[in-house]
């Protein structure tokens, strides 16, 4: 494979940048992931773009993911409940958007991200519990949301970080940095079976799929001494997190609709 080319030069790039945000803000790169793949690498069919960019924000995540392992912010009961709810929504959200014009999936996928941000604006009413423990209660509220997060997530084709890490604060009062962190047990989850759904479509381009992981590793290196950094400042974290996905989401409806 060729990363000299300009496709896949850009899609290490993209990559990196995945990677990054991935670690520091949990969903921040799978945001991104199919934005630059069909503006910035130049893939052309939105389906493909989604289908490579699950499998690239997977494979990535599993890394950020044993990064704040080690960390020791992963609340791994809470994740693991919130992931395996998802799953069965993930599969069939995916299954339903490959049947869906691209480009009006798109733009779905645009006013979905505004519609988070905006509620992520707003002022958060504590900073958390970082003691946080799983019980029976938090297990019922949990589940729920886990299967709609997971639904989401395989319809739009993302890991669905920007939707889980509020979905785990909601559900259980855990701090930022601990939902981040929880949140990419899903958005490995999530986007696997996305992806496998995608591929068994032929939906997946491999090189961009390797090339987005080479640059993602090199991102995820970055980002773990920035996610260290913001851990104490959970509020500006959480604001920078909404602002990224507003703009982001501004520049993916303009495209869908030009």
């Amino acid at each position: 494979m060729d990363f000299a080319s300009p496709m896949l030069a850009a899609a290490v790039a993209s990559g990196a940048l995945v990677g990054l945000l991935l670690t520091v803000f949990g969903g921040g790169g799978s945001v991104l992931a199919t934005p630059l793949l069909l503006y910035f690498v130049g893939v052309r069919d939105p389906h493909v773009a989604i289908g490579t960019s699950a499998a690239a924000v997977a494979v990535n995540a599993m890394t950020g993911l044993a990064a704040q392992a080690k960390a020791g912010r992963v609340k791994w009961p809470c994740a693991l409940t919130f992931g395996a709810a998802g799953l069965a929504g993930a599969l069939a959200g995916s299954s339903l958007a490959k049947v869906i014009n691209g480009e009006r999936l798109i733009l779905f996928f645009a006013l979905a991200m505004a519609t988070v941000a905006v509620s992520m604006l707003r002022p958060a009413r504590s900073q958390g519990d970082p003691s946080v423990r799983l019980n029976s209660r938090l297990a019922l509220r949990l589940a729920p949301v886990g299967l709609l997060v997971g639904s989401a997530a395989g319809f739009f084709g993302i890991g669905g970080g920007f939707l889980i890490a509020p979905g785990l604060m909601a559900a259980t009062g855990m701090t930022l940095a601990n939902a981040a962190a929880s949140s990419l047990v899903s958005v490995v989850l999530f986007g696997g079976a996305t992806a496998a759904n995608y591929a068994a479509s032929g939906l997946v381009d491999w090189p961009i799929f390797l090339a987005l992981v080479a640059g993602g590793a090199a991102g995820t290196v970055i980002g773990v001494p920035a996610a260290r950094a913001l851990a104490s400042r959970a509020q500006v974290a959480r604001r920078l997190f909404a602002l990224m996905i507003l703009l982001t989401a501004a520049y993916v409806a303009w495209r869908a609709m030009t």
